[in-house]
């Protein structure tokens, strides 16, 4: 494995039905700094469905999601020094940048200011489409991908490359890590599972409030958050008015923000991560609470 511009095999949308039939095609050949990965894990992520399904408009078909990738490196090009052949690694949401601007000095790659080269659906350095992680083997520069240690379940490590690192990524650059702090999480979808395990490995005092009652035993017993609240229950959320150091929405579907921002004590803090399909509040739910 690993000879340049072999046969790939992905699972693509060809429309917005988004449903996924194999396709073939081939990947760039590899250059200088790149690497060639075996694929042996993708994550399913809410965006591969919004691009399948082509909810925002601008997908190109055919299309190959797919972004939470680990695979084994079975090609080097020449100038790569920090993989070599049987290394596991993992791809995240982009494969590429300027690497010039402020964002890529800064290790802020997906920020880049000329706009980063997304895994999939996206215009690659050679001119064609990306195509991601729901397929046997992609081509990335050395520099976009992350050692994944070898002793680590690869099918665990998969979420991380997106689901993870979006919602770590906030509540460490907000110091949400404080143990003992409390935190809600709105959603018990993928991203809400990771919140939810992250604020524990802190230290923090987790609610997870969803709409469902089917989630209350997984969030309790499985992933070990402290209570469970139905979010529909305006009694029950009403409350626990000014009880929250951090709410963290990792739900796509709407809220009342209002709501969740009483529930935030004095300089509390909201974080979104989910994709609502509006954000609307009363400014004096921030103002008024001194909230963020």
């Amino acid at each position: 494995m690993g000879a340049a511009n072999r046969e790939c095999l992905g699972w693509a949308a060809r429309d917005p039905s988004g449903i996924l039939s194999p396709y073939k095609f081939t990947r760039r050949t590899v250059g200088s700094d790149d690497v060639s990965v075996s694929i042996l894990y993708c994550g399913v992520c809410y965006a591969d469905v919004i691009w399948s399904r082509n909810k925002l408009g601008h997908s190109n078909y055919p299309l190959v999601p797919g972004h939470e990738i680990v695979g084994i490196v079975t090609q080097t090009g020449s100038k790569v020094d920090r993989f070599k052949v049987g290394d596991h690694v993992g791809v995240g949401t982009y494969v590429d940048s300027c690497r010039e601007c402020e964002y890529c000095d800064s290790e802020l790659e997906v920020h880049c200011s000329k706009g980063a080269i997304m895994t999939f659906d996206s215009v690659d350095v050679d001119g064609t489409i990306t195509k991601g992680g729901y397929s046997s083997y992609i081509v990335v520069h050395q520099r976009y991908c992350f050692r994944i240690p070898e002793n680590y379940p690869p099918q665990l490590a998969a979420p991380l490359l997106c689901a993870g690192i979006t919602t770590y990524t906030p509540m460490i650059r907000h110091n949400m890590n404080q143990p003992g702090k409390s935190l809600g999480v709105v959603g018990l979808g993928g991203l809400g599972h990771l919140a939810v395990k992250f604020g524990k490995a802190f230290g923090l005092k987790v609610t997870v409030f969803s709409t469902s009652i089917s989630k209350k035993e997984e969030a309790l017993n499985l992933l070990g958050a402290d209570s469970f609240v139905i979010s529909s229950d305006e009694k029950e959320m009403r409350a626990l008015a000014k009880s929250f150091d951090f709410i963290i929405n990792t739900a796509s579907g709407d809220i009342s923000f209002d709501l969740y921002l009483s529930l935030l004590k004095t300089a509390g803090l909201l974080v979104l991560v989910g994709f609502p399909s509006e954000v609307k509040f009363n400014p004096g739910s921030l103002n008024l609470g001194t909230n963020c």
